[in-house]
């Protein structure tokens, strides 16, 4: 029995109807600056409608810094927050909670857009990220001290807006990660060295929420249980899950109220999001990012090129393993057997019966799920009418991934839609409706819009001039 998957989940400071948590995938639906836009709404309600108990944000950042591509929703600076309040409020017609990811891109920025053309991306180091080859820098102590106060100023205004609660991203090689990390840090002062020291910096940002939004008011971290930052030739291993059992008790004693487990040191990375690499897709739209990095041109070439791609395929795979569903499971386990509140677990879900047996056996309270809601946004209502799995399930590609840094995030696995290319547009482009911009039904004759713009919605009220994140972080 499945019921397990559906038993109300209640945390210190909110209640799930499930067990079910739509997780933090990304898609640049929103305007260059950072406003958000319709499109992120219509995106986050399709999942909410098909049936998630929460939504966990895309990647939000709370400084113009961290951002890790344009046309990202942001929340920094008091302005954004008519637009999450908008959001908010759609999701919650269909009784789910919406959870706000606090992010910072530290030194992994894709392409940090025209506003960071004059800086150097920030870390716990100054040494060159290893497989992209993004130039960073040390971050100075009043920079850390401007940043831990950006990341509660966005939980201050995801509260304002009415949402549920946020997440801070300290995984996947994203700048806390960068600082928890003992393979990335190489810091020598108070913020590098121990193990306490590395999570010096997430420890201070969560106490810094909460002075920020009170006791009342729900407060997760997202952590890599392992790096596995060896995966690239010649890099150290890494935290290891002892280290991110002691990190986890840290963030427990500073008031988070659950912990959100995930894997690696950077991302993509082999196993997050497990998965097939497709290379033709690497081929078509990562020159975009040639740009951005000191090796982006040397990938590039690898996956151009048929006669190259052999080597990329055994540097990327060497290590990842089989196994995709469930990938993170037993590392969830032990964390939870060392922290008293509730555990929530990614990586590949989408049986019925797997999930169930993780949360039922007490490897995690709820999971996360990402690539395969993409693939069928109503999964959680095939589970309630008693399918174990999708007719048409996500095959792991990780399409959806490789496409986001020029296209509308979707499922690109033509075989889900038997071949037929322009059904597939379709669904993808089916986020942009309904739009306050176009009357009548989406305009997919010839995949050309055919009809005049509409009358266009009153606009949010935000502030005539839109402040600037300046701080101090020049």
């Amino acid at each position: 029995m499945n019921d397990v998957v559906f038993r109300e989940l209640k945390l210190r400071n909110l209640s799930v109807k499930n067990r079910i948590f739509r997780s933090s995938i990304s898609g640049r639906f929103d305007n260059y600056d950072g406003s958000g836009t319709y499109v992120r709404i219509n995106w986050e309600e399709k999942f909410a409608a098909g049936g998630v108990g929460a939504i966990i944000s895309s990647f939000v950042p709370v400084h113009t810094r961290g951002r890790i591509l344009p046309n990202y929703a942001m929340i920094n600076h008091d302005g954004t927050i008519p637009f999450w309040a908008a959001l908010g409020e759609r999701i919650h017609r269909h009784d789910c909670r919406y959870i706000l990811q606090l992010s910072h891109s530290g030194r992994q920025q894709d392409f940090g857009g025209v506003e960071n053309l004059s800086f150097r991306a920030q870390s716990s180091t100054s040494r060159t990220e290893p497989f992209n080859g993004f130039l960073c820098q040390s971050m100075t102590r009043e920079e850390i001290k401007y940043t831990v106060q950006c990341f509660a100023e966005g939980a201050r205004r995801a509260k304002a807006a009415g949402l549920d609660g946020v997440e801070t991203h300290s995984a996947n090689g994203y700048l806390i990660n960068q600082f928890l990390s003992s393979a990335i840090n190489d810091r020598k002062d108070e913020y590098g060295g121990s193990v306490e020291n590395r999570a010096r910096f997430l420890v201070e940002i969560i106490r810094a929420i909460r002075r920020a939004v009170g006791d009342d008011f729900h407060v997760q971290a997202k952590i890599s249980a392992v790096d596995h930052n060896d995966v690239v030739p010649f890099e150290k291993k890494g935290n290891t899950l002892q280290d991110s059992i002691a990190i986890c008790q840290m963030l427990e004693e500073a008031g988070v109220d659950a912990i959100h487990v995930s894997s690696g040191s950077m991302f993509p990375h082999p196993r997050n999001p497990a998965g097939g690499f497709p290379l033709d897709e690497a081929r078509r739209w990562y020159d975009g990012l040639l740009s951005s990095g000191v090796h982006t041109g040397r990938n590039y070439l690898l996956f151009r090129y048929r006669l190259l791609r052999p080597l990329f395929r055994y540097f990327w795979f060497r290590r990842a393993g089989t196994r995709v569903e469930g990938i993170n499971t037993e590392d969830a386990r032990t964390i939870k057997r060392h922290v008293k509140v509730p555990v929530i677990v990614t990586g590949g879900f989408q049986t019925a019966s797997v999930i169930a047996d993780v949360i039922r056996s007490g490897a995690a309270d709820a999971v996360s799920i990402a690539r395969p809601l993409i693939a069928n946004n109503d999964l959680v209502r095939m589970f309630e009418r008693g399918l174990d799995a999708a007719p048409k399930p996500c095959t792991y590609c990780n399409k959806c991934l490789l496409n986001v840094p020029e296209n509308p995030l979707g499922c690109y696995e033509l075989s889900r839609y038997d071949g037929d290319y322009v059904r597939m547009m379709e669904e993808v482009m089916s986020v942009f409706y309904p739009s306050p911009y176009v009357s009548g039904p989406p305009p997919f004759a010839g995949l050309v819009a055919s009809e005049p713009p509409g009358e266009p919605p009153v606009p949010l009220r935000v502030p005539t001039r839109v402040p600037v994140d300046r701080g101090r972080l020049r």
